[in-house]
């Protein structure tokens, strides 16, 4: 009996274990029935999109890059046609060989070669092309043409170079381009809601972007939109069939208010000495003329430096990368007193009847320290014209001694000193405006009379670029009305009207304009010897910035033996007087007369802009 309730009970137990197998694989079984059923209608877009995707592959196709051309429509940078030696490297069998026999006529280099080498396997499984030799000259070229059924997979294409006309005279204007770093080549797609791809190049240099200059400040406007174009593609990523294709958007042409006459004077005329020339059409504040010096080829740097070549312009005592016109400073010396002669009337110092005995010193009453004219025995008895035009120092360090400091930089300020007077230059510099608050905080000394003193002939802690003193010459021709400089003039809407005292009248811009037409043309005027140069009445305030202070003159004839401690010369000017169209500066670093070697190169740079009227 109880043998036979054991056997009832393993039965029973077998079939519950029976039952529970079976409705396990009958909710497998639904499980699964209802997976395909997802797989196959619900999912079926999401998939088929996923396989398209895999099946599809986007390129981007690179702009063509905007020309920058001169006013008058010169081209100054286009893109000029080079040409290319291109591989089929998934028809190619025998490499070695192929290099070989090219090697017969084309000359490569072992950076061509290794190149190659090392990328022409993952090429030759994408089916992508091969670059072997960039930049093929015109006899390499008609000697692989006539040859070219030797080589069925090889071939020459053209590409384009980015190309200055004339390298050396707007190396620091207009700038170079150079390649894209990751970083800035996501940043210029995010714009497009773009990524990096694959590229379609028409540069044989392939990314290009602005690095300096008008190349780097309108590069979004000069380098236009990609293009994208989408291939189909096999299971080893080889580009098939071209299935849709969006045109790249050529950036837009720059046209630029600098003149290349002008330019070409400028540079001819400063011989490769260190030093800028500025010139600029008063009306707008245009940039007709701007130069530094010494250059450099921008095409080099664009094209590709060698590692020395690189490190020897870096090295370069006379600084070529530098740009002087924009960064470089410069005490303003004797061509601030016109402001200064401006300050003392505006705040009745003085009048134009007001005089001094100018001894050839000035003696600083709090502990008698003596602050020296140029010309011994001093200029007698001195009004503030002929104090500009035989450029009296003690004339214009008793008028500063005279002036409260904190009005005196603020009238300056309004002249365009220490700020950025420029709508598009590459990093200007504003120089240094200096006040009683800087000098503590820089030197931690208070503000003597004596830096005041200095400041009346431009001398000290103060110093300004060659291009604010453009700025500061063409607002005194234009009596105060200014806009800010600009490479490109367009629509936008350009400040004016720094200057903001209402105390200055037609009159005494008038006198000022005289006393600066007198530099040139009167007998005692400091640029006199220009008088026979120009074609045209020119108004002009020179200067001279003494690098090491002298004594007497045989001080100094010691210390200009050495070159670089011999004083900066330097000189506004403006005309045609007496309605003045173009104002400039020039500052040729140890060039020690301002008048005499600065003045020509200004005399003859206006002369070629007012020829062109």
């Amino acid at each position: 009996m109880i043998e036979f309730n054991e056997r009832h009970s393993e039965k029973k137990h077998f079939f519950n274990r029976l039952v529970l197998i079976y409705i396990f694989f009958a909710c497998l079984f639904l499980f699964l029935l209802l997976k395909t059923f997802s797989l196959q209608v619900s999912s079926y877009t999401d998939y088929e999109l996923a396989a398209l995707k895999n099946k599809t592959r986007e390129v981007l196709l690179q702009p063509r890059r905007g020309i920058i051309y001169d006013r008058t429509g010169e081209i100054i940078v286009n893109n000029v046609p080079s040409y290319n030696l291109i591989l089929n490297p998934s028809q190619i069998i025998d490499l070695d060989n192929l290099l070989l026999e090219i090697q017969n006529i084309i000359s490569l280099n072992e950076s061509d070669i290794l190149y190659v080498k090392e990328n022409f396997k993952i090429r030759s499984k994408l089916n992508r092309e091969l670059i072997l030799k960039r930049d093929l000259t015109k006899e390499e070229i008609a000697k692989f043409e006539v040859r070219k059924y030797r080589f069925p997979y090889s071939y020459i294409a053209e590409r384009y170079s980015r190309e200055n006309l004339y390298p050396y005279l707007f190396s620091h204007s207009i700038g170079y381009v150079g390649n894209l770093s990751d970083d800035s080549l996501e940043e210029i797609l995010s714009i497009q809601k773009l990524t990096p791809k694959e590229t379609i190049f028409k540069y044989s240099n392939g990314f290009l972007s602005g690095k300096t200059g008008i190349e780097n400040i309108y590069d979004r406007q000069l380098r236009g939109f990609f293009g994208v174009k989408k291939y189909e593609v096999d299971a080893s990523g080889r580009l098939l069939n071209e299935i849709d294709n969006i045109p790249a958007v050529d950036g837009t042409d720059v046209q630029t208010s600098l003149d290349l006459k002008s330019q070409k004077v400028a540079f001819s005329e400063l011989k490769n000495r260190r030093g800028a020339v500025v010139a600029v059409d008063i009306s707008d504040g245009s940039i007709v003329t701007y130069l530094s010096s010494p250059s450099f080829s921008v095409n080099k740097i664009a094209n590709g430096l060698s590692q020395n070549d690189f490190e020897d312009l870096i090295n370069d005592k006379n600084k070529p990368f530098f740009d002087r016109a924009a960064q470089g400073r410069y005490s303003p010396a004797s061509t601030i007193k016109p402001a200064i002669g401006l300050f003392g009337l505006e705040k009745n110092i003085i009048d134009w009847d007001f005089t001094i005995d100018d001894p050839g010193y000035f003696k600083l009453p709090e502990d008698g320290r003596i602050y020296r004219g140029w010309k011994k025995g001093g200029h007698g008895i001195i009004n503030l014209q002929d104090a500009i035009i035989e450029s009296s120092n003690t004339f214009f360090f008793s008028l500063a001694y005279k002036s409260e400091i904190k009005e005196l930089i603020e009238h300056l300020s309004n002249f365009g000193f220490g700020r950025n007077i420029c709508l598009d230059c590459f990093l200007p510099d504003s120089g240094l405006l200096p006040d009683p608050s800087w000098k503590m905080n820089t030197l931690n000394f208070g503000w003597f009379k004596g830096d005041t003193v200095n400041l009346g002939v431009g001398q000290g802690y103060m110093s300004a670029t060659p291009l604010q003193l453009a700025y500061y010459s063409a607002f005194i021709a234009n009596k105060g009305n200014l806009n800010k400089f600009s490479f490109v003039q367009d629509d936008r809407t350009l400040p004016k009207d720094f200057f903001n005292s209402s105390n200055i009248d037609d009159g005494d811009w008038e006198k000022i304009h005289n006393s600066m037409i007198g530099v040139i043309e009167k007998p005692e005027g400091t640029a006199r010897r220009l008088r026979e140069l120009k074609d045209y009445i020119i108004a002009a305030k020179s200067g001279t910035v003494e690098l090491v202070s002298t004594d007497t003159k045989e001080d100094y004839k010691i210390i200009r033996e050495e070159e670089g401690k011999r004083d900066h010369a330097i000189i506004i000017a403006f005309g045609p007087m007496p309605n003045p169209k173009y104002a400039v500066s020039v500052v040729i670093e140890n060039g020690e007369s301002g008048g005499s070697v600065a003045g020509p190169v200004a005399i003859e740079v206006l002369n070629s802009l007012l020829d062109n009227e």
